[in-house]
């Protein structure tokens, strides 16, 4: 028995994390999305919801304001409750693009997102953070991507180190972005990059308010409903990552929670009958969500085989890479340089860690989306 789960464990983590991949690439490599302008340049809605971002939503706004999108742009951008100057600096631009609600109430992203979503009337709406920098053309690029099936668009996130720190964050969205892209071309894109993606209006579904990867379950929700969701690189939006380890932990914690509960409000993408979709879902969502029970089915089946050579090196070789993982993270969070490979190994365990303490806060927690900022560079904790 113990054999027998040591060798399912590690089939599928090399499946989620390698061979899956290699098989998208294969069936989806000649299969691209095409995009054309539209006939007309419908009305977009902008709805970003921010909590304590006086260090960058000023910033924000006015980055939004510079599109060159050529139809009626809206920027509704709400004040959860937050307790620093937030609310003062929405309050203050005067451009009628811009409207401002300040609600006095810490409610949470999702509940203010349902909120804004009521009060948008363009048919497209569009999502983004009060951290992310779109170029001029990111929302003219998102638009172009839509026709009579596509009922969403996700854009391409690019993650940089302000100061080359160590957090593998850009590394892992590269490989994310190619996931995306390859499935985008299966009809089976899931989820939204939450920094940049659009979809029409009246295909939202109000969310439950402890929903927390809001972005993927709006996605999914647009899936469900029976449009094609699809990614467009060329609409582009850049975010700073976090400057260590130790700042991303509670971020991932949350999106680890939300991954359980996203996984139980998406049940109906289990279904093989939803064809591609389900490969993907089980393949690149379910399986990853599950690394962490994997990881420790392999090292605890591994302890009752140690009367075995094979099994002995294979612990020996699970020590090394947790001791190199563990003296990595703690190196990187003191700001002490390490090597590509450490940083790697850091940063997938770091990972895997957040997602498994997800999974216990989901029997635990009555988290209801509300959020604590993620420190950036230059920023005071």
């Amino acid at each position: 028995m113990m054999v027998e789960l040591f060798w399912l464990g590690i089939l599928l983590l090399l499946y989620t994390y390698f061979i899956y991949p290699i098989l998208l690439y294969v069936v989806g490599r000649r299969i691209d999305s095409e995009v054309s302008e539209p006939s007309f340049w419908p009305a977009v809605d902008v709805l970003l919801s921010a909590y304590n971002e006086e260090i960058c939503i000023k910033e924000r706004i006015e980055n939004l304001l510079s599109s060159n999108y050529q139809g009626k742009l809206r920027i509704l951008v709400a004040n959860d409750g937050s307790s620093d100057k937030t609310g003062e600096i929405i309050d203050s631009f005067q451009d009628e693009r811009v409207v401002a609600y300040n609600f006095s109430e810490n409610r949470g992203k999702v509940a203010v997102l349902n909120e804004l979503v009521s009060k948008a009337n363009a048919g497209i709406i569009v999502f983004t953070d009060a951290n992310t920098e779109f170029t001029n053309h990111s929302i003219t690029n998102l638009i172009t991507a839509f026709s009579e099936t596509v009922g969403g668009v996700c854009g391409e996130l690019h993650i940089y180190e302000k100061h080359k720190g160590q957090n593998s964050d850009g590394l892992y969205w590269r490989y994310e972005q190619f996931l995306k892209k390859k499935e985008s071309g299966l009809g089976a894109l899931l989820g939204a990059n939450g920094a940049i993606y659009a979809i029409r209006r009246e295909l939202y579904q109000p969310l439950p308010l402890d929903t927390v990867v809001d972005d993927f379950c709006i996605m999914m929700n647009v899936k469900k409903q029976g449009f094609d969701t699809i990614y467009n690189d060329q609409a582009q939006a850049y975010e700073e990552a976090a400057p260590t380890l130790s700042d991303e932990y509670g971020r991932r914690v949350r999106i680890g929670l939300g991954n359980f509960r996203a996984l139980v409000a998406n049940t109906w993408a289990l279904s093989p009958f939803v064809g591609m979709v389900s490969w993907c879902f089980w393949s690149h969502k379910v399986l990853r969500w599950f690394a962490p029970h994997l990881l420790l089915a392999v090292f605890f089946s591994n302890l009752f085989l140690l009367n075995q050579d094979l099994y002995r090196f294979s612990m020996a070789l699970q020590v090394i890479f947790y001791a190199i993982a563990f003296l990595g993270i703690r190196a990187i969070n003191r700001g002490i340089k390490v090597n590509k490979i450490s940083a790697i190994i850091s940063f997938f365990v770091h990972m895997n860690i957040a997602i498994g303490h997800g999974f216990i806060k989901l029997f635990s927690s009555n988290e209801k989306g509300a959020w604590t900022r993620t420190a950036r560079t230059g920023e005071t904790k």
